[in-house]
């Protein structure tokens, strides 16, 4: 049960001792819990939890019991973890006939579909988004702050005063920042050259989303230019045309084909068409990250919500969640080119040192004022970058720095600490310590 929290930490495993209460072993279901004032859990824990959100779900926090350098906890960090990263807590009740009948109808209207026509309908879907209690919007953060949340515990239980663990980023940066650009039409793909001279000029590379097998003509001579430049190629979805994950059978064939283009496309990453997932699915994949679960998927046609602000392993897979709100949603759902909510959700994701990760599509940059308000957003991610240590890579190098992270370990040298395995030249040992019974880090 420690295993999520080491994962995430990466701290010698001689300074945690969480243990599960002896009351809780026996079978219970899981709901909803509280693990301090408002921050929200999914798990079993210790008595039967609500199914519903709406309310005041009972506080855990209580009955926590510290027993010398041991951590007595009435759940488990990793059961709990997996269920928020998975979305296990999402009802999979199939949806009625007429829910499905519409869905389908829509798909197969999508490609001819003006983007006002799409915006109308996609607004009556959503309806009620603002009133969803979880995940919490603009960011959900439940993941962190329950493992912050541990940390102190282990804190509170150790005889040290500190608690040191291989900080989240290379060189000591503050926090991530990924682009990436999902190429749904034709006219995006054409746009791709020019929204890599925008890209340039603020020195920021990007990832393309490809769709490999519908819309367009994916050649080699497209890829070249793309790569060529230092950017990226993914693998977008196979057709786009948002059933890849509505039959476990076909699926299985869709992704034997979806391997063979990312064989083409020289591709290590993969993103779904609008999102849709099923990460129980994920391991006839033969990528080494994905980035199509979204931290609070309010806006999205499939509910859930990862919970977190950082990438964490999905069996052999990274997952690179998408922590902001996509163009498409800000443009034409909230109809706003405004900043505000892409600042706010910066500066919560950079509170939590976490990775920022956007979605901008070339095809929906077809105006002044949406091509001024990305301008807008690449000058306030390079001033963060100059300013406050953001650390913005292309997903791939992301990626890379979290599977050597992952394998890091800290070894002790005399008083000190030191970090053993690829890549530690680029890394930096930082301590917990509790101030004022605030969590607080400090760089070694």
């Amino acid at each position: 049960m420690n295993q999520a929290f080491l994962d995430y930490f990466r701290c010698p495993a001689s300074f945690i001792d969480f243990q599960l209460a002896d009351e809780h072993r026996n079978g219970h279901r899981p709901g909803y819990f509280e693990f301090g004032p408002g921050l929200v859990c999914y798990g079993v824990a210790r008595q039967d939890g609500s199914k519903e959100t709406s309310g005041a779900p009972r506080d855990v926090l209580e009955q926590v019991r510290i027993e010398g350098s041991t951590c007595v906890l009435p759940f488990d960090p990793t059961e709990v973890a997996n269920n928020l990263r998975y979305e296990r807590y999402v009802d999979r009740t199939p949806p009625p006939l007429w829910k499905s009948s519409i869905r389908k109808l829509y798909y197969a209207m999508r490609p001819v579909m003006p983007v006002p026509v799409r915006r109308h309908f996609q607004r009556q879907w959503l309806k009620g988004w603002k009133t969803k209690p979880f995940p919490q919007w603009p960011v959900d953060k439940t993941v962190d702050r329950m493992f912050e949340t541990l940390m102190r515990l282990a804190l509170q239980a150790s005889p040290e005063k500190r608690i040191p663990f291989v900080w989240f980023w290379p060189e000591g940066k503050a926090s991530c920042a990924i682009m990436t650009h999902d190429v749904e039409t034709a006219a995006g793909l054409q746009f791709a050259g020019e929204l890599m001279n925008i890209n340039e000029s603020f020195d920021i590379r990007s990832s393309f989303q490809i769709i490999p097998d519908a819309r367009y003509t994916v050649t080699e001579e497209v890829l070249s230019a793309i790569r060529n430049r230092g950017f990226e190629v993914n693998v977008h979805d196979l057709k786009h045309d948002g059933h890849l994950f509505d039959n476990h059978d076909k699926f299985l064939e869709s992704a034997t084909r979806i391997n063979e283009f990312a064989k083409r496309f020289g591709s290590k990453g993969y993103r779904s068409g609008v999102l849709y997932r099923n990460l129980e699915w994920y391991d006839a994949f033969n990528f080494s990250y994905d980035m199509s679960v979204p931290n609070v998927a309010h806006l999205d046609p499939q509910p859930g919500g990862c919970c977190t602000v950082m990438p964490y392993f999905v069996g052999d897979i990274l997952e690179l969640p998408v922590t902001t709100t996509q163009d498409y949603s800000l443009f034409n759902v909230l109809q706003t080119f405004s900043q505000d909510l892409w600042r706010e959700q910066i500066s919560h994701i950079m509170q939590q040192h976490g990775m920022v990760s956007f979605i901008v599509h070339p095809d929906y940059l077809n105006t002044s004022e949406a091509r001024d308000a990305y301008r807008a957003l690449l000058h306030h991610l390079s001033t963060l970058r100059a300013e406050a240590e953001l650390w913005i890579a292309l997903p791939r190098e992301v990626d890379s720095w979290w599977r050597q992270r992952n394998a890091m370990k800290l070894v002790p040298e005399k008083n000190s600490w030191r970090i053993e395995g690829a890549g530690s030249e680029r890394a930096r040992i930082a301590y917990a310590t509790l101030k004022n019974n605030k969590l607080t880090y400090q760089f070694a």
